[in-house]
């Protein structure tokens, strides 16, 4: 089994003898998408693009690419951001 295989099944059986959640455990992004106009993100790594109509946020493992229009980073801290705005589309890459 690999190294990283291992990993996770070590952080889901943490995650599940301490009753947490499994993104947190993990430190993996977790999304909160609230109707069109506003999305948190927890976890994040930094912004990688700030424009008005897209915005690029690291996960880690994963690239979170905001697309709308107006948008509007609200708040920012060491691990959590805020994003307003018309939001049309969130992509994974």
């Amino acid at each position: 089994m690999s190294d990283q295989k291992q990993r996770l099944g070590l952080l889901a059986r943490t995650a599940q003898a301490f009753d947490l959640p499994g993104d947190v455990v993990a430190g993996l992004p977790r999304i909160e998408l609230i109707g069109k106009g506003e999305l948190r993100m927890e976890n994040h790594r930094g912004i990688l693009s700030y424009r008005e109509d897209e915005v690029v946020v690291s996960g880690g493992n994963v690239m979170v690419r905001i697309q709308g229009t107006q948008l509007e980073l609200k708040a920012m801290s060491a691990g959590a951001l805020l994003i307003t705005g018309k939001i049309q589309a969130v992509l994974l890459e």
